[in-house]
């Protein structure tokens, strides 16, 4: 952390690379709440890394006045896992997009987030791959006519948030890109937490997807399709006129003038179980309010801890061991 004597602005933060997005994407306004961010919590640009993968959310790094790596298409989880078990003592954050995650890095996506490593995820979700034009994505709707897929796309979207879930992520959220606060408390909280922390962020693709999410964006309209999750607190929305209850196992969408606040289904983001917040992750415009916020929140123990631990207490056992008796040991041949 940063000493008082020493408190770096937002403006710190940032290099002295032009940032080089489209004008009007939602990137800029992750960016801009990621160093408020960084500023709030008194991060140390040296000890604080951004690892991305290929895309457009990817060049992120570049903007950061931190270390940071543009790894490869997919595998940004893999350099943060090894850099994260070498170094414990960094910040890492994933910084990656619903393509680069969600198809070719969908493996390396999943196995983060069940070993449950001491960083941070931030997948920008524009619904399209944006990079390379234009071509539907993994969480691209049933029917999208894109340029990959002029009839319509056919592949049923995955959804993040249960993709993470199912995982057994501990830390799972939500947010938007233009919802500034909402975002910046977000995100400092998934820097708070200890283990995997993974938010998912509406961001806008204003050429290729242009107001995908504007249901959840439009001051007129967001009121009623948003249900913004307080843990302890029942599920509320349209500025607290309609709730959300459960009828038997399904939810259902209740006026608050005829059903008491009482009887509404609770938000409880620290749960053992992922059930609920997994219930949460499949209320889907327009059939529901979508939720915003943290779904969940729970403690597991620490893979890159643990195999420190196990590192520790096999060179106490056995010795500081020697590389060259490695390559030496065994069975060997000498090739003339």
């Amino acid at each position: 952390m940063s000493t008082e004597l020493n408190v770096l602005k937002p403006a710190d933060y940032g290099s002295d690379q032009e940032v080089r997005w489209c004008p009007g994407c939602g990137d800029y306004s992750i960016l801009a709440q990621m160093k408020k961010v960084l500023s709030g919590i008194g991060a140390q640009p040296e000890k604080t890394v951004f690892i991305s993968g290929i895309g457009c959310s990817s060049r992120f790094p570049y903007y950061m006045n931190t270390y940071g790596m543009h790894s490869i298409h997919g595998r940004a989880p893999a350099f943060a896992t090894g850099l994260k078990c070498s170094r414990p003592d960094l910040d890492v954050w994933v910084i990656t997009g619903d393509g680069d995650a969600l198809s070719i890095g969908g493996n390396h996506f999943l196995h983060l987030m069940r070993r449950n490593l001491n960083l941070n995820i931030v997948l920008f979700n524009n619904s399209i791959y944006g990079l390379t034009k234009g071509q539907y994505s993994p969480t691209s709707p049933l029917g999208s006519v894109t340029k990959s897929t002029p009839r319509g796309s056919l592949d049923f979207p995955l959804n993040p948030i249960s993709v993470a879930l199912a995982a057994e992520a501990t830390f799972v959220a939500r947010s938007i890109d233009t919802n500034i606060q909402h975002l910046t408390e977000t995100l400092t909280r998934a820097s708070q937490h200890r283990g995997t922390s993974f938010v998912e962020v509406y961001q806008n693709c204003n050429v290729f997807n242009d107001g995908a999410w504007d249901y959840a964006k439009e001051k007129d309209v967001k009121d009623d399709n948003l249900v913004e999750l307080q843990h302890g607190k029942p599920l509320t929305f349209a500025k607290g006129t309609r709730g959300i209850r459960l009828n038997g196992l399904q939810p259902e969408v209740v006026s608050l003038d005829q059903v008491p606040t009482d009887d509404l289904l609770f938000h409880d983001e620290s749960a053992d179980s992922p059930a609920l917040a997994y219930l949460l992750s499949r209320l889907r415009y327009p059939q529901f309010p979508e939720p915003i916020g943290v779904f969940r929140a729970v403690q597991r123990p620490i893979y890159d801890e643990q195999i420190n631990q196990q590192v520790e207490q096999a060179v106490a056992e056995r010795g500081p061991g020697s590389l060259n008796k490695l390559f030496a040991g065994g069975d060997t041949w000498t090739v003339n």
